[in-house]
C-alpha cells in the first residue's frame, strides 16, 4: 500500500503537470486524493500548484474539516466540491479541478462537449456536460455538479473551468488531459468549417465495445437507460440506449484499454484512412 508521503509527492507531481501544461495560472486549481472514507489529502489554497512540495499538502475529513495542516497552509477553498464528488461517487479515489484553456472557453461560451468526433473521446468520455454557474467556495458549485456526478466522469463548470474524477489520481489527471484535447480538437475543427461527426451507428458500436471491455467509471454507454427515466443525458447516444446497469470494474488502466480498443475498431469503422 502506498504511504501518505508518496501520495503527497504524487499530488505535487500532478500539480506540476497541470501548471506546466497551462491548465492553471497563478494559484488556480485544486487536487485531492481519498485515503479512506474519513481521510482525504488535498492541495492548499493560495499557492501555485506548479511549485508545491509534500509539506504543502493538507489532510481533511469527509466534511472538509482540517485533520492536519502545516503552519501557513489551509485546505483548498473548493474542498466542498471535492467532498460532494466523493459522497456521490464512492468509486472515486481522486479529483482534479483546473482551468484548461479550450475546455474553459467552451464552459464560458456555454457549449458542452457533446459532438462525437473521434473514437478515443467517445470511448474515454462520451461527452462532457456543463454544470450551471456557482459561486466559488460556496455550496452552489457542489449543488450544480451533483446532478451530473452519477452519470459522467468529467464536467465543465459554467464560466469557471473543468472537473474530472476517477479511481486513481493519474486516471483523474488523464481525464483532464482528455477533456482539454477533445475541446481543442473540436475548436480547431470548427475553424475549418465544422467537424464531421461519427454516425449514430458508429457511436453505438464504440459504446458497445466499451461495455464489453468493462472500463471503469460512468459513461453514456452505461447510463442511456437512466436517461429514459429523466436522468441527464449527453445528447449524443443517438438511440444507443440498449445497455443497462454500470460497467464492471476493471483492474487494467483505462488509458491503456482505450488505446487498445481504439486500435481494434479504427479499421472496422473505416476511420484509419
Amino acid at each position: 500500500m502506498v504511504n501518505e508521503f508518496e501520495i503527497k509527492k504524487q499530488i505535487c507531481e500532478i500539480g506540476k503537470r497541470i501548471y506546466n501544461q497551462g491548465m492553471v495560472a497563478a494559484n488556480d486549481g485544486n487536487i485531492s486524493v481519498k485515503l479512506n472514507d474519513h481521510e482525504f489529502l488535498c492541495t492548499p489554497t493560495g499557492v501555485s500548484k506548479g511549485f508545491m512540495t509534500p509539506e504543502y499538502i493538507c489532510k481533511v475529513d469527509e466534511n472538509g474539516k482540517v485533520i492536519q495542516a502545516n503552519a501557513g497552509f489551509k485546505p483548498s477553498s473548493e474542498i466542498k466540491m471535492h467532498m460532494r464528488v466523493y459522497k456521490k461517487r464512492p468509486d472515486v479515489g481522486a479529483v482534479v479541478h483546473a482551468h484548461p484553456t479550450f475546455a474553459t472557453a467552451f464552459a464560458i461560451a456555454g457549449i458542452p462537449l457533446t459532438q462525437p468526433i473521434m473514437p478515443e473521446a467517445v470511448i474515454a468520455l462520451g461527452c462532457v456536460p456543463i454544470a450551471k454557474y456557482g459561486t466559488p467556495s460556496t455550496e452552489e458549485i457542489p449543488d450544480a455538479v451533483s446532478e451530473w456526478l452519477p452519470y459522467f466522469d468529467a464536467v465543465l463548470l459554467e464560466n469557471h473551468g473543468a472537473l474530472t474524477y476517477a479511481d486513481s489520481l493519474l486516471a483523474a489527471y488523464h481525464k483532464m488531459e482528455s477533456v482539454e484535447f477533445y475541446a481543442k480538437l473540436l475548436f480547431n475543427a470548427r475553424q475549418l468549417g465544422g467537424p464531421k461527426e461519427l454516425s449514430k451507428a458508429q457511436v453505438e458500436r464504440l459504446y458497445e465495445i466499451r461495455r464489453q471491455f468493462g472500463l471503469k467509471g460512468k459513461h453514456p454507454a452505461n447510463v442511456c437507460v437512466a436517461n429514459k427515466q429523466g436522468c441527464p443525458s449527453c445528447h449524443t447516444c443517438g438511440g444507443a440506449c440498449a445497455a443497462s446497469g454500470s460497467a464492471p470494474a476493471s483492474a487494467e488502466s483505462n488509458s491503456d484499454m482505450v488505446a487498445e480498443i481504439t486500435k481494434k475498431v479504427m479499421s472496422e469503422l473505416g476511420l484509419n484512412k
